[in-house]
This record gives C-alpha cells, structure tokens and sequence, in this order.
C-alpha cells in the first residue's frame, strides 16, 4: 500500500451515452494535501466524484484509494474515503447527535468508541453544545459542519468535499475553508475539494483545474501559475477555462 498517496486517478473516462464527460483524466492527492479541484459548472467534477465513490463504474482507466483498485477491492478502498455531497444527506428530523450515531453504527464503530469521535469532530467545529438540537433548525453553515462531522468518524485518510459551501453566506464559507485547511495539516488527510470559487484555494494547495472533462493543469499552485505564466490562480484559471468563459 503507498503511504503517501491516498487517491490515485490514471487515465479516467467516462462517458454519458455519447457524451464524453472526462477524457483521460490523471490525479494524484497526497496525505496531509489539500487538493483543490477547480472548474467551471459542467466540467466534470460532480462525474470525478460519483466515479471514485462507486456511484457510478469505472468505463476505462483506474482510480485507487490509499492503494487499493476501487473495482477490484471495493469495500477496503471506500473504507477509506469520507464524502461530504453537494446536496445534504443529514436526515432533517434526527437531532444531529442521532444523525452522527447512525453513521457510526453503519460503520460498526461501538457506543463508548462512536461518542469519543462524535464529541471530539463537534467541538473540533465548534458544534458540541448544538448536539441535541434537530438538524432542520441549524443553518446552512452548521449543517454543513454537521455533515464533515459525520465524513469524518471513521477515520478516513481521504476526505472528499462537493462544492461544500455552495449557498452559505461568506462567514460561513470562510470558517469551513479554513478549518479544512488545517485539519488537512494536523490530521494528515488527504482531501479532494471541488470548487469553482477561487478564493478557496491557498498558496500551499495543490491545484488541478478540469475543463471539458479534461484536465488543463496540474501541480500546486506555483507550478501552475508558472506553467499558464499567471500572476494569480484566477488569470490561470480565466486562461485555462476560456473557450467557456468568453
């Protein structure tokens, strides 16, 4: 098993019918990295995603989780993974407490094990004293928090976010940023991040920008400001994506 790559992505399509949706797509996301997956709406990035989560099958190419092929070792390889979706999965109606200790049962951790994790994930969100409340009457931004909470329990080594902060207001948008950052740093998780917005990328982010289901450049984030000779992510990434930005 490779210690230092936790998702691997070689030579990936996908096609709609006769739409292809990615062409020969290659990613790498290290432990401890934040990846930043950048594209305009319709780049691929939602298929990407529904691919390594076995939504949908592999058509051609190979995607390995910490190792492991996710067609042929499918259970150890999504073991691994954590997923926050662009659409909220919580049930509304749990209070987010029972929400959390549903998760944790489905992944077979015990009632003493899953409250130590449940407590140590909220208060690490500034979530804890919420714990009773029911989902429906958080904002959007705690439910959100809720949600990386909940992908978060079983110890994953790759945690993969959809657009998480599509709809939140910028205080909101900033809080998750940021301590998705540093969780990266501490924790040593790999993360995959798909985003069209780029002031949530940083400096040290390694950045692989999709367009037309292919992917334009990769690298972190000097690299690909030297390879497009940008002074900043957003000229890169006006420059990689402009056939369908005009």
């Amino acid at each position: 098993m490779n210690n230092e790559i936790a998702l691997q992505v070689e030579q990936l399509s996908f096609a709609y019918g006769k739409k292809q949706a990615l062409k020969m797509v290659n990613v790498d996301v290290p432990t401890g990295t934040c990846c930043m997956l950048l594209g305009p709406n319709g780049a691929g990035k939602s298929t990407l995603f529904a691919l390594i989560t076995r939504l949908y099958d592999t058509r051609e190419g190979a995607i390995k989780l910490c190792g492991y092929d996710v067609k042929r070792n499918h259970l150890q390889a999504l073991s691994q993974l954590g997923v926050v979706f662009q659409q909220p999965t919580l049930d509304m109606d749990l209070t987010v407490m029972q929400n959390l200790r549903y998760h944790a049962a489905l992944h077979g951790i015990g009632r003493m094990q899953a409250s130590q994790r449940i407590q140590e994930e909220l208060e690490r969100l500034d979530m804890y004293e919420r714990r009773k409340e029911q989902v429906r009457k958080l904002n959007g931004g705690h439910k959100r928090r809720v949600e990386i909470a909940r992908a978060l329990l079983h110890e994953p080594r790759l945690l993969l976010l959809d657009e998480p902060t599509v709809g939140l207001d910028m205080p909101s948008r900033k809080a998750i940023v940021e301590h998705v950052h540093a969780m990266a740093e501490e924790k040593q998780l790999a993360v995959l991040w798909a985003t069209h917005l780029i002031d949530e990328v940083y400096d040290n982010d390694h950045l692989v920008v999709i367009h037309r289901g292919q992917v334009r450049a990769a690298g972190c984030v000097t690299e690909v400001l030297q390879t497009t000779a940008a002074e900043s992510v957003q000229v890169a990434y006006d420059t990689l994506t402009k056939e369908v930005r005009g």
